[in-house]
């Protein structure tokens, strides 16, 4: 039966996925298949991590004020950066939270912070409290999720439309 229906959908000739199927290439579904999953990673990034972390960093608008020293350096982006700075009369390092920026500074560096006076180690850098490297990380994210969402849409009409007008054999 599944035969059949296979014989009978082949009566207009070879399709663009039997050409695939012949050359060895994957089917276009499979870069359809392929761009939703990027959509679908690239929309959570910016969901679910980046906005969240840039609503984080401005949480801390109202935290205390901190002369920090940059005391382990890294990429800042995804929380490898370490300050110190004095609070309540004691030294306190504290991590950097995601989607900070200021990760081509070496350590050292002289940075004003924002911490939060019941947790000395929840600090955010005073130039990130707009959202710092987090928002536009995604935004830029969002868009390149909706870009392969459309790309992925459109190619699938392009290819279902393709298909329907491909010429019907002639019959000797």
């Amino acid at each position: 039966m599944a035969r059949d229906v296979d014989d009978l959908s082949r009566v207009k000739g070879p399709s663009v996925y039997d050409h695939a199927a012949a050359t060895g290439k994957p089917s276009p579904r499979v870069g359809i298949v392929v761009s939703m999953v990027m959509a679908l990673l690239l929309g959570a990034l910016s969901l679910l991590v980046m906005f969240p972390a840039a609503d984080h960093l401005r949480s801390l608008r109202d935290g205390e004020r901190a002369q920090a020293t940059l005391v382990h350096s890294g990429s800042c982006m995804i929380g490898h950066c370490q300050v110190e700075f004095m609070a309540d009369g004691r030294a306190v390092v504290a991590t950097l939270p995601v989607g900070s920026s200021g990760g081509k500074s070496s350590d050292g560096a002289r940075w004003v912070v924002r911490y939060r006076a019941d947790d000395p180690e929840t600090a955010v850098r005073e130039a990130d409290l707009g959202g710092g490297g987090a928002i536009a990380l995604a935004w830029t994210a969002g868009g390149l999720a909706l870009m392969f969402v459309v790309t992925s849409v459109y190619v699938g009409f392009y290819l279902a439309r393709r298909r329907r007008k491909s010429p019907a054999p002639h019959c000797h």
